[in-house]
């Protein structure tokens, strides 16, 4: 038998599940060839796993280096990881486009350089293939492109009319390749689209054998209520559905992870596939204009800017801020407050002196109170980030053991070299599979080993119709990493995230060489993936 490449003399976890064994993998081309006993005389370059971990390479169920990716194709801070396979599509997608979201987009990621050409998602994703990235990509469609096209940012259901144009936009999608569709509904305009419009929009992702994934409409105080909706959506349109990064918000939330645990487990007694992902960290991150209530931002930026300009408006947004709602998801108030918000703006921008500061330093700072800080920090930079700390360490581990969670960093992707180090990002994107390695199994033994490489690679792939991936098998694509047990880790912290995880050894992607000897090799092998068949 004839190969291009051996992987020799390592543990392999084929993605199963169960307990490795000592195997050699040979690669011809894109493919595995063999997995078994150790394979001689054969005149290929040799990646040694002697003492190592042999699994397929990991997939980011929950990534949002789209543009990070088209500007550096190498994706190093996921490389390190060992991540072969990005999915993008958390309510917004690059793809379809119209000049009304390109702008938004252009604002809100403050782009610069060439314009956004594409229409269509697929197309988006070929371009970052003919550029040359080192991961597979493959992407939802965001529910809020969809919105965009039918009903702007206005607070109303769609019309008949605009609801029949858009599912015939996503039928499109759907028939190139897309996995699904992606809502984020805590996120102006996707919260304003009601449960029945969701229904309509999945019942066409249904006829394609896709998938519904959300940030669900709440994590917090009514996350029991949002888990409730998503199995709805599931098991009226027939789609799959998935939970979108599964925790529970606020203190007075956290009890309510057992019982959001047993509803999905309840639903999937009935045969109805719900299953959900993970990130194993604390805080989250998302734009510090997300703790205004969604309604002020209704008809985009402009409209938020000019209700902050008006001060009957902007004492509303204040007391909007400070009060707990039966509307919206409070992020301020689940993070408890001005403590629990560490400050992420750009170190180039008129917040710069504020970085790493929580809200309520930073209003000390200033001898203002917390909320008008936050609404001055919102005016002065609109596209400032911050970490929001909600979450609990022994909630986490209840979602966690779950054998139907899988994992995703939800962050972008950067080198651990300026000018990227001076982007202020979480932790997460940089450590989030390491973390699970070595955290929650080599230190807590919360999951085995095989157990954990199965979450990362066969269960996201099998959940979005990854044909051949997620498995070291005869006939599977050679997306492989080999990595040390006993060391493989995150050094990223909140304080200093732009560190690169530790432990991996061998990153193979379509059967090229990313990474050897634990160093990037410069070979962009990723290809746009679609469900079922490449693009």
């Amino acid at each position: 038998m004839s190969a291009s490449l051996v992987i020799r003399g390592g543990t392999v976890h084929d993605g199963g599940g169960g307990p490795g064994r000592v195997a050699d993998v040979l690669v011809e081309g894109d493919r595995i060839v063999a997995v078994g006993p150790s394979a001689g005389g054969h005149d290929a370059p040799v990646l040694d796993a002697t003492g190592l971990v042999v699994a397929p390479g990991f997939v980011n169920v929950l990534s949002h280096a789209y543009f990070a990716l088209e500007k550096d194709g190498r994706g190093l801070s996921d490389l390190y990881q060992g991540v072969t396979t990005q999915v993008f599509g958390e309510g917004v997608s690059i793809g379809p486009l119209t000049p009304a979201i390109r702008a938004e987009l252009e604002a809100s990621f403050g782009l610069v350089g060439p314009p956004m050409e594409w229409e269509r998602l697929s197309e988006f994703l070929s371009h970052l293939e003919s550029k040359g990235v080192v991961q597979n990509v493959v992407s939802f469609v965001g529910a809020h492109n969809l919105r965009m096209i039918g009903a702007g940012s206005d607070d109303r259901p769609m019309t008949a009319a605009e609801l029949s144009h858009v599912c015939g936009i996503l039928d499109e999608e759907m028939a190139d390749g897309a996995l699904g569709l992606g809502s984020a509904l805590i996120y102006p305009p996707g919260c304003f689209a009601p449960t029945d419009e969701l229904v309509a929009l999945c019942e066409v992702v249904a006829r394609h054998d896709g998938m519904y994934i959300s940030h669900m409409r709440s994590e917090g105080d009514h996350f029991l209520d949002a888990v409730d909706e998503l199995i709805e959506i599931g098991r009226r349109s027939g789609a799959r559905a998935e939970i979108y990064h599964l925790k529970a918000a606020g203190r007075d939330n956290w009890p309510k992870m057992a019982r959001a645990v047993e509803r999905v487990e309840a639903a999937r007694a009935t045969g109805q596939m719900v299953t959900a992902d993970i990130y194993p960290y604390l805080a989250g991150q998302t734009s510090l204009a997300a703790s205004i209530p969604p309604h002020f931002h209704e008809g985009g930026h402009a409209a938020l800017t000019a209700r902050l300009a008006d001060p009957a408006e902007r004492a509303l947004i204040r007391e909007g801020v400070r009060t707990p709602s039966e509307r919206w998801e409070n992020i301020y108030l689940a993070s408890g407050g001005a403590d629990g918000v560490m400050l992420l703006p750009d170190p180039k921008g008129p917040a710069a002196r504020y970085r790493g500061l929580s809200l309520r330093q930073a209003a000390q700072d200033r001898g203002a109170d917390p909320v008008e800080m936050l609404l001055q920090l919102v005016e002065q930079e609109p596209g400032l980030d911050a970490m929001y700390f909600m979450m609990d360490e022994d909630v986490l581990r209840t979602a966690l053991r779950n054998p139907w969670v899988s994992v995703g960093s939800d962050a972008e992707t950067f080198a651990a070299e300026p000018p990227y180090t001076d982007t202020p990002t979480h932790p997460r994107a940089y450590g989030t599979f390491a973390r699970i390695l070595g955290r929650y199994v080599r230190e807590q033994s919360l999951l085995t080993l095989g157990e954990a490489v199965r979450r990362m690679t066969s269960l996201p792939a099998d959940n979005l119709r990854l044909r051949d991936r997620g498995r070291l098998a005869v006939g599977a694509y050679a997306d492989i990493v080999v990595f040390d047990p006993e060391t493989v880790g995150d050094l990223a912290t909140y304080e200093s995230p732009h560190q690169y995880a530790r432990g991996m050894r061998h990153v193979v992607v379509n059967g090229q060489t990313a990474f050897a000897d634990g160093v990037p090799t410069g070979r962009l092998a990723g290809r746009a993936l679609r469900r079922g068949r490449f693009l």
